[in-house]
């Protein structure tokens, strides 16, 4: 007696990896509060990171966060008006705040243990006007002479494109209410608030294309294909 076989018994489920989802990068939220606008002179003051990951399902969701209050470095500008937006007075004796090296240091050998955790290349910053960011980080970087960068130092995901694409608003409060989320405007401007946001408008937008990413990859399977290691100079 011939018993009846399972159509889908012969295929075993593959877990979807982050690896994959963005050939090979692993994109982690970054939100800088500044003393300014000019990355070259002005006051990195505060730095906090939201790792993105992947539920077993192929969901974007956000990871762990990290954040770092940090010292203006020598010689900085910090500019009254900025320091009322963000609410950050650089000088309080209670501010736990430490030097720009120390601050990236631990925070990159998180994200380098991440991207290694997830077999990813490197890092991609994703950011709310991502370049700002991107400028802010890259200059720190540059000050204190810091080689293991995870980050790729050019490429960024830039959630007030995305969010304009998708939801019709480029401003993080108004791309967050209309992404059906909740926005405490008595919370903006703190870096680890800002971050948080801006990972969850990240996730729902890739969420929310997510066919689109799937048509591609069966349309054009080998562009698919993981980037390339760094070289070993600025192996992750």
């Amino acid at each position: 007696m011939n018993l009846p076989t399972d159509d889908y018994a012969e295929y075993e489920f593959v877990e979807p990896r982050i690896a994959d989802r963005f050939r090979g990068f692993l994109p982690v939220v970054i939100d800088v509060e500044t003393g300014g606008f000019n990355h070259q002179t002005d006051a990195l003051l505060e730095v906090a990171a939201v790792l993105i990951e992947m539920s077993p399902m192929g969901e974007l969701r956000a990871g762990a966060t990290h954040r770092f209050h940090v010292q203006p470095f020598h010689g900085s500008r910090m500019d009254p008006a900025s320091l009322a937006v963000n609410g950050i007075d650089p000088h309080h004796p209670l501010r736990p705040a430490i030097p720009e090296k120390e601050a990236l240091t631990q925070l990159f050998r998180e994200i380098r243990k991440e991207v290694r955790d997830r077999e990813c290349t490197r890092a991609v910053l994703v950011g709310h006007n991502s370049s700002f960011d991107l400028n802010f980080l890259n200059a720190a970087i540059a000050r204190t002479d810091i080689k293991r960068n995870p980050f790729h130092p050019f490429s960024s995901f830039d959630t007030a494109t995305l969010a304009g694409v998708a939801l019709g608003q480029t401003v993080l409060s108004r791309a967050i209410v209309a992404a059906g989320l909740t926005w405490d405007p008595n919370a903006a401007h703190s870096a680890i608030y800002d971050a948080e946001r801006t990972a969850a408008l990240f996730c729902i937008i890739c969420n929310k294309f997510r066919s689109l990413y799937e048509e591609a990859v069966e349309r054009a399977p080998t562009l698919a294909q993981r980037e390339a290691p760094p070289p070993s100079d600025e192996a992750v």
